[in-house]
């Protein structure tokens, strides 16, 4: 298993950000990811317009998952309507 750091960004609207928060936790579990670390970033500006907003909420998940697994939660995180955007990154061990 590798360790990554999951950003997501998820619309302002309450409803919108619960909703997507916990389906990306049900997602990760689903698929065998143990989450080490949650950090709610807050609210920030956007550097360019996503699905016409111009800000977004960011949380930092940071995961030790199987490699294997990545594509899969790839193609389950486009599908979200909650996301706004998300980036993997591999922590180097």
């Amino acid at each position: 298993m590798r360790q990554y750091e999951l950003t997501v960004i998820f619309p302002l609207e309450e409803d919108q950000y619960q909703a997507g928060k916990e389906t990306i936790l049900a997602d990760l579990a689903a698929q065998g990811a143990e989450i080490i670390k949650t950090d709610e970033q807050g609210d920030r500006d956007l550097a360019y317009e996503i699905k016409k907003r111009k800000r977004g909420r960011y949380l930092l998940f940071t995961i030790k998952l199987d490699p294997v697994k990545l594509k899969e939660l790839d193609r389950i995180f486009k599908l979200n309507a909650n996301v706004l955007r998300y980036l993997f990154v591999r922590i180097e061990e």
